[in-house]
Protein backbone atom coordinates (compact mmCIF):
# COMPACT_ATOMS: atom_id res chain seq x y z
CA UNK A 1 0.00 0.00 0.00
CA UNK A 2 2.77 2.49 0.85
CA UNK A 3 4.27 1.45 -2.70
CA UNK A 4 1.00 2.01 -4.21
CA UNK A 5 0.21 5.49 -2.80
CA UNK A 6 4.19 6.77 -3.20
CA UNK A 7 3.74 6.06 -6.77
CA UNK A 8 0.61 8.25 -7.07
CA UNK A 9 1.82 11.13 -5.29
CA UNK A 10 4.94 11.13 -7.57
CA UNK A 11 2.88 11.13 -10.38
CA UNK A 12 0.70 14.01 -9.64
CA UNK A 13 3.60 15.71 -8.32
CA UNK A 14 5.14 15.35 -11.71
CA UNK A 15 2.10 15.95 -13.56
CA UNK A 16 2.11 19.24 -11.82
CA UNK A 17 6.10 19.92 -12.43
CA UNK A 18 5.39 19.59 -16.40
CA UNK A 19 2.47 22.03 -16.51
CA UNK A 20 -0.31 19.53 -17.39
CA UNK A 21 -3.82 20.67 -16.04
CA UNK A 22 -4.89 17.79 -13.62
CA UNK A 23 -8.52 18.18 -14.12
CA UNK A 24 -8.25 17.98 -18.27
CA UNK A 25 -6.59 14.88 -17.37
CA UNK A 26 -9.22 13.81 -14.77
CA UNK A 27 -11.98 14.58 -17.68
CA UNK A 28 -10.24 12.23 -19.92
CA UNK A 29 -9.18 9.23 -17.74
CA UNK A 30 -13.34 9.51 -16.30
CA UNK A 31 -14.24 9.14 -20.20
CA UNK A 32 -11.89 6.13 -20.91
CA UNK A 33 -12.21 4.38 -18.00
CA UNK A 34 -15.90 3.43 -18.45
CA UNK A 35 -14.93 1.70 -21.59
CA UNK A 36 -11.21 0.38 -20.38
CA UNK A 37 -13.24 -1.08 -17.24
CA UNK A 38 -15.15 -3.55 -18.73
CA UNK A 39 -12.21 -5.05 -20.46
CA UNK A 40 -10.69 -4.43 -16.72
CA UNK A 41 -13.15 -6.48 -14.70
CA UNK A 42 -11.40 -9.46 -13.82
CA UNK A 43 -7.54 -7.58 -13.04
CA UNK A 44 -9.72 -4.79 -10.90
CA UNK A 45 -11.68 -7.83 -9.23
CA UNK A 46 -8.43 -9.68 -8.79
CA UNK A 47 -6.46 -6.77 -7.80
CA UNK A 48 -9.52 -5.64 -4.83
CA UNK A 49 -9.86 -9.43 -3.70
CA UNK A 50 -5.67 -9.66 -3.52
CA UNK A 51 -6.06 -6.63 -1.27
CA UNK A 52 -8.75 -7.96 0.63
CA UNK A 53 -6.77 -10.89 1.23
CA UNK A 54 -3.41 -9.18 2.87
CA UNK A 55 -5.95 -7.14 5.22
CA UNK A 56 -7.65 -9.85 6.65
CA UNK A 57 -5.26 -12.66 5.83
CA UNK A 58 -7.03 -15.81 5.90
CA UNK A 59 -4.24 -17.45 4.45
CA UNK A 60 -0.67 -16.37 4.37
CA UNK A 61 2.92 -17.56 2.93
CA UNK A 62 3.67 -21.27 4.34
CA UNK A 63 0.08 -21.87 4.68
CA UNK A 64 -0.65 -25.54 2.79
CA UNK A 65 -4.44 -24.62 0.92
CA UNK A 66 -6.39 -26.40 -1.21
CA UNK A 67 -8.51 -24.53 -3.73
CA UNK A 68 -10.82 -26.59 -5.96
CA UNK A 69 -8.45 -29.66 -7.69
CA UNK A 70 -5.28 -27.48 -6.53
CA UNK A 71 -3.58 -28.12 -3.49
CA UNK A 72 0.10 -26.91 -2.29
CA UNK A 73 1.67 -24.38 0.20
CA UNK A 74 1.20 -20.67 -0.44
CA UNK A 75 5.02 -19.23 -1.53
CA UNK A 76 3.83 -15.66 -2.43
CA UNK A 77 0.61 -13.68 -2.37
CA UNK A 78 0.46 -10.45 -4.09
CA UNK A 79 -2.21 -7.77 -4.80
CA UNK A 80 -2.91 -9.63 -8.01
CA UNK A 81 -2.43 -13.34 -7.69
CA UNK A 82 -1.17 -16.10 -5.44
CA UNK A 83 1.31 -18.22 -5.86
CA UNK A 84 1.40 -22.06 -4.74
CA UNK A 85 3.82 -24.63 -4.70
CA UNK A 86 2.33 -28.41 -5.08
CA UNK A 87 3.50 -31.57 -3.60
CA UNK A 88 4.71 -32.67 -7.65
CA UNK A 89 6.98 -29.17 -6.93
CA UNK A 90 5.15 -27.48 -9.83
CA UNK A 91 4.27 -23.37 -9.07
CA UNK A 92 0.51 -22.39 -9.69
CA UNK A 93 -0.40 -18.93 -10.10
CA UNK A 94 -4.70 -18.73 -9.33
CA UNK A 95 -5.94 -15.18 -9.20
CA UNK A 96 -6.85 -14.05 -6.06
CA UNK A 97 -10.41 -13.58 -7.19
CA UNK A 98 -10.38 -17.11 -6.81
CA UNK A 99 -9.35 -17.37 -3.66
CA UNK A 100 -12.34 -15.12 -2.59
CA UNK A 101 -15.11 -16.67 -4.50
CA UNK A 102 -14.55 -20.56 -4.02
CA UNK A 103 -13.91 -22.75 -0.84
CA UNK A 104 -10.48 -22.86 0.59
CA UNK A 105 -9.38 -24.90 2.65
CA UNK A 106 -6.11 -23.81 4.87
CA UNK A 107 -5.27 -26.84 6.33
CA UNK A 108 -2.38 -25.10 7.99
CA UNK A 109 -3.55 -22.07 9.71
CA UNK A 110 -3.18 -22.76 13.19
CA UNK A 111 -1.37 -26.02 13.10
CA UNK A 112 0.63 -28.55 10.83
CA UNK A 113 -1.20 -31.58 11.98
CA UNK A 114 -4.06 -33.30 9.88
CA UNK A 115 -6.05 -36.88 9.89
CA UNK A 116 -5.56 -38.99 7.01
CA UNK A 117 -8.50 -41.87 5.95
CA UNK A 118 -7.08 -45.55 4.69
CA UNK A 119 -10.43 -47.26 3.58
CA UNK A 120 -10.32 -51.04 3.29
CA UNK A 121 -12.18 -54.22 2.72
CA UNK A 122 -11.75 -57.56 4.19
CA UNK A 123 -13.98 -60.88 3.23
CA UNK A 124 -16.53 -61.63 5.41
CA UNK A 125 -14.41 -65.01 7.35
CA UNK A 126 -11.83 -62.50 8.20
CA UNK A 127 -12.10 -61.54 12.74
CA UNK A 128 -13.49 -58.06 13.00
CA UNK A 129 -11.40 -57.70 16.05
CA UNK A 130 -8.24 -59.51 14.50
CA UNK A 131 -8.56 -56.38 11.79
CA UNK A 132 -9.20 -53.76 14.16
CA UNK A 133 -5.72 -54.88 16.19
CA UNK A 134 -3.89 -54.93 12.97
CA UNK A 135 -5.05 -51.57 12.03
CA UNK A 136 -4.24 -50.03 15.47
CA UNK A 137 -0.95 -51.39 15.61
CA UNK A 138 0.42 -50.35 12.31
CA UNK A 139 -0.85 -46.44 13.32
CA UNK A 140 0.99 -46.97 16.07
CA UNK A 141 4.34 -48.01 14.72
CA UNK A 142 4.41 -44.53 12.80
CA UNK A 143 6.44 -42.18 14.08
CA UNK A 144 4.18 -39.48 12.13
CA UNK A 145 1.04 -40.98 13.62
CA UNK A 146 -0.08 -39.13 16.55
CA UNK A 147 -1.45 -40.98 19.77
CA UNK A 148 -2.41 -38.16 22.05
CA UNK A 149 -5.97 -38.62 23.62
CA UNK A 150 -7.81 -36.43 21.78
CA UNK A 151 -5.99 -37.92 18.39
CA UNK A 152 -5.51 -41.46 18.84
CA UNK A 153 -5.78 -43.60 15.74
CA UNK A 154 -8.96 -44.49 15.34
CA UNK A 155 -10.75 -48.22 13.48
CA UNK A 156 -14.46 -48.06 12.02
CA UNK A 157 -16.52 -50.56 11.25
CA UNK A 158 -18.25 -49.05 7.84
CA UNK A 159 -20.55 -51.85 7.35
CA UNK A 160 -21.06 -54.77 4.89
CA UNK A 161 -21.36 -55.33 1.40
CA UNK A 162 -22.13 -58.95 -0.22
CA UNK A 163 -18.19 -59.33 -0.90
CA UNK A 164 -16.52 -57.03 2.08
CA UNK A 165 -16.91 -55.94 5.54
CA UNK A 166 -15.52 -52.34 4.68
CA UNK A 167 -13.45 -50.80 7.81
CA UNK A 168 -12.10 -47.54 7.74
CA UNK A 169 -8.76 -46.86 9.63
CA UNK A 170 -8.55 -42.72 10.58
CA UNK A 171 -5.15 -41.02 12.26
CA UNK A 172 -3.69 -37.48 12.69
CA UNK A 173 -0.23 -37.00 10.96
CA UNK A 174 2.34 -34.33 12.94
CA UNK A 175 2.79 -32.83 9.31
CA UNK A 176 -0.13 -32.67 6.69
CA UNK A 177 2.27 -32.30 3.79
CA UNK A 178 3.54 -35.62 4.97
CA UNK A 179 -0.01 -37.22 4.42
CA UNK A 180 0.43 -39.34 1.06
CA UNK A 181 3.76 -40.49 1.86
CA UNK A 182 2.54 -41.73 5.70
CA UNK A 183 -0.82 -43.39 3.95
CA UNK A 184 1.36 -45.27 2.13
CA UNK A 185 3.78 -46.38 4.53
CA UNK A 186 0.10 -47.88 6.50
CA UNK A 187 -0.77 -49.28 3.73
CA UNK A 188 2.66 -51.39 3.01
CA UNK A 189 2.36 -51.94 6.72
CA UNK A 190 -1.37 -53.14 6.61
CA UNK A 191 -0.65 -55.35 3.43
CA UNK A 192 2.05 -57.33 5.13
CA UNK A 193 0.33 -57.76 8.73
CA UNK A 194 -2.62 -58.87 7.09
CA UNK A 195 -0.01 -61.50 4.66
CA UNK A 196 1.07 -63.01 8.44
CA UNK A 197 -2.15 -63.28 10.12
CA UNK A 198 -3.76 -64.88 6.73
CA UNK A 199 -6.58 -61.99 6.49
CA UNK A 200 -7.98 -61.60 2.78
CA UNK A 201 -8.52 -58.46 0.93
CA UNK A 202 -11.71 -58.00 -0.93
CA UNK A 203 -11.58 -56.15 -4.29
CA UNK A 204 -15.12 -56.90 -5.28
CA UNK A 205 -18.26 -59.63 -5.43
CA UNK A 206 -16.22 -62.30 -7.17
CA UNK A 207 -12.45 -60.90 -6.47
CA UNK A 208 -10.36 -60.97 -3.43
CA UNK A 209 -6.42 -61.39 -2.50
CA UNK A 210 -5.48 -64.04 -0.39
CA UNK A 211 -2.26 -64.29 1.10
CA UNK A 212 -0.16 -67.34 0.04
CA UNK A 213 -0.03 -70.29 2.35
CA UNK A 214 2.56 -70.76 4.81
CA UNK A 215 4.76 -73.52 3.54
CA UNK A 216 4.67 -76.77 5.57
Amino acid sequence: MVSYATFAAVLVVGLNLIGLNLQSVTVVAGALSVGIGFGLQNIVNNFVSGLILLFERPIRPGDWIRVGAVEGRVNRLSVRSTELRTADRAEVILPNGDLLTQPVTNLTRHDTQGRILLPLAVVHEADPAAVRELLLAAAAAHPLVLDAPAAEPQVLLRGFTEAAANFELRCVVRDVEQAQSVTSDLYFAVAEAFRSHGIALSFGQRDAWRPPAAAE
